[in-house]
């Protein structure tokens, strides 16, 4: 005979992809500030040219690193509101696509940085 899920178990478990959402949030964070430090302090070393648009790329990837680490906090303070009160809430569009628009331009900016040094 199946074991009976308790009414917990389905909470438990959706508290807990909440977290491991919100550590995603998190890796993310820390890869962008690993690629910024990389880009922003190690390759000007090893270039010849212009040292600032390096610099400016890697303030970029650290503000978007940042920019992971608040908005995963928010989120997650966000979604563990609603599970308490047994809703749903869906993630911020606007904040959605400011992230996403900001990775794209750091994305071009990469290409352009690449191609004209």
């Amino acid at each position: 005979m199946a074991e009976r899920e308790s009414p917990g178990d389905a909470s438990r478990r959706t508290r807990l992809a909440n977290e491991r959402t919100y550590l995603a949030w998190w890796r993310t964070g820390l890869a962008a500030l690993a690629v910024a430090f990389g880009v922003g302090k190690i390759v000007p070393g090893l270039s010849t040219g212009a040292q600032w648009p390096y610099e400016a790329l890697g303030a970029a990837y650290a503000a978007f690193g940042i920019g992971c680490f608040a908005y995963g906090y928010w989120r997650d303070r966000e979604v563990d509101a609603a599970i308490a009160r047994g809703e749903f809430v869906r993630p911020n569009p606007l904040a959605l696509l400011a992230l996403a628009l900001f990775g794209i331009a750091m994305a071009v900016l990469s290409l352009i940085v690449i191609v004209v040094t």
